[in-house]
Order: C-alpha cells, then sequence, then structure tokens
C-alpha cells in the first residue's frame, strides 16, 4: 500500500508539472502568433483612470516573450536531466550525497597531502608543532565544538577536555582510539532494584567521597549499597576505571552534575553517553592531528 502511495504521488506530481509547463507553453505561442498592425488602434480595456488615462490591450514587447519561451524550454530540460518530477531520478542520475561524495574526494585530492605528512608523527611531538595544531583547531572548530563547545571545556554530559579527567584515559593513544573509534558509555538505573531510601544513602556515600559532608550514619549504610553494586565499575575507592569509562567519584568532576539531587537522578534513572567515531567521517589522517591538538589543550593545565 505504501509503495502504491508514493508512486501514486510521484506520478501526480510529474504530470501536473509537465502539463503546468505545456500548457503555458501552448498559451504563449498561441496568442504571440497575431501582431497588431501598426495603423491598427489598440483594443481599450474599459479601465480610465483621470479622466484621459486608457488601459490599452497592448501586445506584450518581443523581448518578454522570448524570455518567457526560454525560461519555460530551461524547466522542461532541466526537469529531463534532474530530479524534479516526482520519483523521476533525472536522465543524470544525481543525487546529493553523489555530489557531496564528489566534492569530499576533490577535497581530500586536494587537501589530504597537508594531513597526510603529519600523519606518521608522535603525537606528544606533534602537539607542539604551531602549523599542526593551527589545522587542528580548525578541524575541533568544525567537527567538535557542537558538543564540547568553542572552549573546549564541554556542557552538561560532554566532558571538559581541558582539565587532566579522562573517563577512557588521557594519554595521545587512547584520545586518538576515542576520536577514531567513539565510546558509547552507559550507567545502568538502579531504581527498579534499589528503594529510594537505599539510593539516598548511596548518594550520601558518593557526596562523600569527594569531600562532601553527609551524615555519618547515612554514609555508612550507602558505603554497604556501593560495595555490593558499584564497585565492579567505580572500584571499592570509588576512583573509577578507565577501562569501561567509569568515572572518578573522588575528584569532585561531575559529568551530569554534583548535586545530591543530580547524583541521586544519575542513580535512579541511570546515563547514557555516545561519542560518534569519527574514523570513516574524518579519516586516519586528520583524527591523528585533531588527537595531537585535544591532547595539547589538556597538557598546559
Amino acid at each position: 500500500m505504501a509503495d502504491f502511495t508514493s508512486s501514486f504521488w510521484g506520478w501526480f506530481i510529474g504530470i501536473v508539472t509537465v502539463v503546468s509547463i505545456v500548457t503555458l507553453l501552448y498559451f504563449v505561442l498561441r496568442l504571440s502568433q497575431r501582431r497588431r498592425p501598426v495603423d491598427e488602434q489598440a483594443e481599450s480595456m474599459g479601465h480610465i483612470w483621470d479622466e484621459d488615462l486608457y488601459e490599452l490591450n497592448n501586445p506584450l514587447p518581443r523581448w518578454w516573450l522570448n524570455l518567457f519561451l526560454i525560461t519555460l524550454v530551461f524547466g522542461l530540460i532541466y526537469l529531463f536531466l534532474y530530479p524534479g518530477l516526482g520519483s523521476y531520478k533525472g536522465y543524470l542520475g544525481w543525487t546529493q550525497v553523489k555530489q557531496y561524495q564528489q566534492e569530499v574526494k576533490s577535497a581530500d585530492k586536494k587537501y589530504g597531502p597537508l594531513f597526510e605528512k603529519y600523519e606518521h608523527q608522535d603525537l606528544a611531538v606533534l602537539a607542539h608543532n604551531k602549523d599542526a595544531m593551527a589545522m587542528g583547531e580548525r578541524l575541533f572548530a568544525t567537527y567538535c565544538t557542537v558538543c564540547h563547545g568553542s572552549d573546549a571545556r564541554g556542557a552538561r554530559g560532554f566532558p571538559n577536555l581541558r582539565d587532566s579527567e579522562w573517563l577512557y584515559g588521557g594519554d595521545p593513544k587512547s584520545i586518538e582510539t576515542t576520536i577514531l573509534n567513539g565510546r558509547t558509555g552507559a550507567m545502568p538505573a538502579w531504581g527498579s532494584v534499589l528503594s529510594k531510601q537505599d539510593i539516598f544513602d548511596t548518594a550520601e556515600y558518593v557526596r562523600t567521597l569527594s569531600g562532601k559532608s553527609a551524615d555519618p550514619e547515612i554514609a555508612a549504610k550507602g558505603r554497604k549499597i556501593f560495595s555490593q553494586y558499584c564497585f565492579a565499575c567505580h572500584g571499592t575507592d570509588g576512583k573509577g576505571n578507565q577501562q569501561v569509562g567509569a568515572p572518578n567519584l573522588t575528584n569532585n568532576i561531575w559529568l551530569y552534575g554534583g548535586s545530591q539531587k543530580d547524583i541521586i537522578d544519575t542513580i535512579t534513572h541511570g546515563r547514557n553517553g555516545r561519542m560518534p567515531p569519527h574514523k570513516a567521517f574524518l579519516g586516519e589522517a586528520k583524527v591523528h592531528i585533531l588527537a595531537a591538538y585535544i591532547y595539547s589543550l589538556s597538557e598546559k593545565r
């Protein structure tokens, strides 16, 4: 049924468009054949203004008609060559995706060597190359600022790239791996497993890990729950695990907020974060420079 509907509207749009253009072409040609003799007085349309200003039925100028004809013919040729008639794909088979791919291929051929000359340089050394870092800064501004901000300090749910804390490791190779392959982080929701009181107690204990004050008795109860359900990812000391992207809970750096309410929400509902892979999109040469630039941001602190 869906295919039939799609096919119907494709034919409907195509037929209406072609018939409209052909009809206009017919009327222009038909009505422009008779030319009024020079000595024949133009017919009045019956409209008079200011007693002696008449509207006459004069033919349109030949140049205007020719431009109109050219426009109609151009429209027919364009609709034959390019998609515009419903589901008809056009004689040339043009698509936005194909044009984009051609432009990317052309740009890679032209600018690729500029990136490739840095591809095999050590990332830590490359981070001090001014020309390469200028290229990395432009790459970051184009592809990374939407999530991490123009200053790379992140936002709620998006890590700050200028500090010394890294979910999956801040060494050059780890950063490059993150950009190439992406990351998928998931904090499971415990709202259906733990009671509200258990979640509150756990949140209070978590807050003490980063130096915040809490009722000792409540924190002690939360510690028992933490050691039972949370240590597998965050460790018994709460310092996290970069192998699975579990954050350090002792440094007072919070991706989703460190208030009591934020921590309770995180434990209750869980969190899901995704860093998309850029290997296929940017290529390894560009990612290499981008990784060196991001490494240079945290190295300066």
